[in-house]
This record gives structure tokens, C-alpha cells and sequence, in this order.
């Protein structure tokens, strides 16, 4: 049981996600939290997209050793699942009220609360450190993103993976609208599933010959076979209804990081937002070969670029995590890593001044 009246707690022992489970109460219903690391450190949240958890939008990040080591050892991450999108969850009754996505936002902040997030860093030690770091995709780049408008001080930085920004075109309106009949009528049925398979990853992948990519394929299908169609349909219904935020973005006070797959359907407004938020706060990688999902399909294109990124806060990697390779050059080094040009991801770049550049990341396929 959890600590609290206010919450439920599972302990799951899951590779590479270890930790409990939170069935949080906020006034707009309840979120499923998966936290995982030591509760003394600062904190890293995370959302996922559309009809995805934490496990089906983060798993090939946290796969990673380098990339898991980095992030654990920094930061207590808590995994926050849109409502009704944790494994075994019921279908949300239709007499609770549609969220909307400052809704969604607003529970972020409650989760927060919940938590004592903003209690808990050690000041002595992190003097600086008073706001969470926040890790979207897509959609749950969206509600982060205006969570960060909404709760500036509040937030640490922002590392968004094909974020979007603007009210939705009547090409996406209209195609959501589909993909909801769809969910209403023939729930998670093959072709929404593939209409799904579209968003999240490149062509390359879908229809691809290797057998590790097939495996990210068939793992997603079974996850987005665990989910109620009535609750993912809530959740792109709020999506649909989004707001432009475009005019506020210079107003955000935190650095930003923006990822985007090059084959990515939000590849133009994710290019649009790192534009409008400005040359001193964002940073934007494009990796190549690439759809939406880039925590899935190419994790380790993310790897430089975020450790430069959380230099910038203080935040480095301990040497004892590292591992010599095979050349005898140090993996945890961001110059040693092949995937991305070091001579483009310069600290100046990339680090404590956070200076703005265009990166591509060649992925081999």
C-alpha cells in the first residue's frame, strides 16, 4: 500500500525500470507515476505521447547503459503516464469530465506537489537546482511544455523530443478526428494501430529487414494492445483541442533541447518552435533516418547532446560508470561517441553557454 491516503504504490522490478508505482489523486483525476531512483536527488519528470506509457516511449533510452547511468545518477525520475495509459488500466468512466490540455498541465503540477518535488533537492549541494527537468515527447512534449509556461519557476529545462507547438492544422484536426471514430468504433484495430506506427516511426523502421528493428515494432504493438481505446481517445481529444503557444515561447525561461527525427510528421513545427523560443535558449538535433519516437528508434543520437545539455546545469557523469571500449577510448566521453560530429556538439555549443546550433545526427541503417 502507499504511503499516503492520497496515493496507491506498486513495487515492480522491471529491466530497465526499477521502482514503485503511484496511483496519485489530483483534483482532476487520478495519474499513475512510476518513480524510479533516490528520492534525494533533483528531479526528472517525463510524459509520453499519444496512446504510449513510460515503458512503450522511454524504454530504449533507459536501455542504454550510458544513457541510463547519466540520467540516474543525477536525477529521481518520475515516469507520469497520461490518464488511464498505465499498464492494466480501467476504462475511465465516461461521466468524468474530458481533460483539457492545461488539465493535463495542471496535474503535472499536483504530481509535483504530491511528491514535495521542489522539497527535496539538498541546497547545500545543489544550490541552483530549486525546479525539475522535464523529458516529452510529442504530445507529452506539449503538456510539459506548457507546464513550463504555466509553472515558470517551476522548471529547470526542457529536453523535448518532436515537440509541437501550434494549434492543429485542419490536415491534423481531421486525421485525429479519424483516428478517434476509429478508437470509438473498432477500438486499438490494425489500422489505427499502423495510423499509430506512422506517428512514432520512420519508414525505414516500419518496413525494415533487421531484427532489432522488428522488435521495436512488434514490442509497441503489444503495448498499444494494453490500451483502452476509451482512454487513449480522451487523450487525443485534448490533443486536438490544443492552443498555440508559439506567441509565448520567447517568454519561457528555461533552456530548452529539442530532438527531431527527420522522417518525423512534426519535423516542420518542431524546426518552428526551437525558431521561436530563440538563438539563446534552444538547441535543436535532427537525427537522421529518424521518425517521432527518437527515445526508441535511435536512443543513442541523444546521448551527447543530453550530457552536454545537463553540464550546463552542473549535472556529469562519474567515471566509475564508464567502461572501456574495445579502441581504449572512453564511452562516457561526449567526444568519443561516433553517432554525431564532436566538432558539432562543442561545450560552447552545447553546454554551459547553450549556445544554438543545427546538429544532424548520422544514424547508419
Amino acid at each position: 500500500m502507499g504511503e499516503s491516503s492520497d496515493s496507491v504504490s506498486i513495487d515492480i522490478d522491471m529491466v530497465p525500470f526499477r521502482g514503485k508505482e503511484f496511483l496519485v489523486k489530483t483534483s482532476r483525476g487520478s495519474l499513475s507515476v512510476f518513480v524510479c531512483g533516490d528520492h534525494e536527488k533533483p528531479a526528472l519528470i517525463t510524459y509520453p505521447d499519444v496512446a504510449l506509457n513510460y515503458m512503450s516511449c522511454f524504454q530504449g533510452l533507459f536501455v542504454c547503459p550510458d544513457a541510463a547511468s547519466l540520467l540516474l545518477q543525477n536525477f529521481c525520475i518520475y515516469h507520469i503516464d497520461a490518464p488511464g495509459h498505465e499498464l492494466g488500466a480501467n476504462v475511465i468512466s465516461s461521466d468524468v469530465p474530458l481533460l483539457s490540455v492545461d488539465d493535463l498541465a495542471d496535474q503535472v503540477a499536483e504530481v509535483l506537489d504530491f511528491f514535495g518535488c521542489a522539497k527535496t533537492f539538498s541546497y547545500i549541494l545543489f544550490p541552483r537546482l530549486k525546479r525539475v527537468l522535464c523529458l516529452g515527447v510529442t504530445a507529452g512534449a506539449y503538456i510539459l511544455t506548457l507546464f513550463a509556461m504555466k509553472y515558470k519557476e517551476r522548471v529547470l529545462g526542457l529536453i523535448l523530443v518532436s515537440p509541437v507547438c501550434k494549434a492543429p492544422a485542419w490536415t491534423e484536426w481531421f486525421y485525429n478526428k479519424v483516428l478517434m471514430n476509429l478508437l470509438y468504433f473498432y477500438g486499438m484495430c490494425g489500422v489505427l494501430k499502423e495510423c499509430l506506427l506512422q506517428r512514432y516511426f520512420s519508414k525505414e523502421l516500419r518496413y525494415g529487414v533487421h531484427s532489432a528493428e522488428s522488435e521495436i515494432i512488434q514490442a509497441c504493438l503489444k503495448l498499444l494492445d494494453e490500451r483502452q481505446s476509451p482512454n487513449v481517445m480522451r487523450f487525443l481529444q485534448a490533443i486536438n483541442k490544443r492552443h498555440d503557444l508559439t506567441d509565448d515561447l520567447k517568454k519561457l525561461r528555461c533552456k530548452t533541447l529539442i530532438f527531431v527525427g527527420e522522417s518525423s510528421p512534426f519535423h516542420s513545427e518542431s524546426v518552428h518552435m526551437s525558431t521561436k523560443i530563440g538563438r539563446k535558449n534552444c538547441t535543436l538535433v535532427e537525427v537522421k533516418a529518424c521518425g517521432s519516437l527518437v527515445t526508441e528508434e535511435h536512443p543513442l543520437a541523444m546521448l551527447v547532446p543530453i550530457e552536454f545539455f545537463l553540464m550546463g546545469f552542473g549535472f556529469h557523469r562519474q567515471p566509475h560508470f564508464a567502461t572501456s571500449s574495445s579502441n581504449g577510448s572512453n564511452p562516457s566521453s561526449p567526444s568519443s561517441h561516433s553517432c554525431i560530429a564532436p566538432e558539432l556538439l562543442s561545450p560552447e555549443g552545447l553546454g554551459i553557454k547553450l549556445k544554438p546550433i543545427k546538429t544532424r545526427a548520422d544514424i547508419e541503417i
